[in-house]
């Protein structure tokens, strides 16, 4: 009799008795485990899976956990200088023995399903140790630079001296809309402004802010 499995993604026909290396298993030497994917059972009598047989098993005991042979591919990168790079890579393997294909009983057996090594998960105390410690939500800097919020109605800034429409445009994208903002500022609010608006030192010439207090008083 033989049987059919599935284990790592690859097919295997075994009968009892057969050694074979599969992709690494979770086990140790000596350790009993089962394949539950069978896709066909041979022998006097053909049984094909729709797609896996229903509670057949494939049963082995792990001989050995070894490294297969290393392989070597090169890795060309092209119009780069012909750049190439070696690389080197040994597959982890398990050797198991066939030791019973069972046709019925597999969910009785009471024998471990084979586990891919890259499946065990790890113990929920260690898997807590390895996350990084959450970072504290960082306060939103307050910006004192920042003018006051500019009330609904907007002012013609081209009545000061030294501003046309592009500079007007500038500082209204700034968030400077009236008289009143400019009257407030402080030296703080006009190095910033001065900054967005990329006219260095205009504010401070042209004086803006006593500009902006007298058109205001004079309303």
């Amino acid at each position: 009799m033989f049987a059919v499995l599935k284990t790592g993604g690859k097919q295997y026909k075994v009968a009892s008795g057969d050694v074979l290396k599969v992709e690494k298993l979770a086990g140790n030497a000596g350790d009993k485990v089962q394949f539950n994917e069978v896709l066909m059972l041979g022998g006097d009598k053909v049984i094909v899976g729709a797609p896996l047989v229903e509670d057949a098993a494939v049963q082995a005991e792990i001989i050995d956990q070894i490294k297969g042979p290393k392989l070597i591919h090169f890795v060309k990168r092209r119009r780069k200088h012909s750049s190439q790079r070696k690389k080197g890579h040994r597959q982890q393997l398990t050797v198991l023995r066939v030791t019973e294909i069972l046709e019925k009983g597999a969910s009785k057996s009471g024998v471990a399903a084979a586990v891919g090594a890259a499946s065990v998960k790890v113990d929920a105390p260690a898997a807590e140790a390895k996350k990084p410690a959450a970072k504290k939500a960082a306060k939103p800097a307050t910006d004192k630079a920042k003018p006051a919020a500019a009330p609904a109605d907007e002012d013609d800034l081209k009545v000061l001296s030294g501003v046309g429409p592009a500079l007007e445009k500038k500082l209204k994208e700034a968030g400077v809309t009236t008289l009143a903002q400019i009257a407030e500022w402080t030296e703080e609010h006009i190095a910033a402004i001065e900054e967005k608006i990329s006219a260095k030192g205009k504010a401070v010439r042209e004086g803006w802010v006593e500009q902006a207090r007298k058109l205001i008083e004079g309303k």
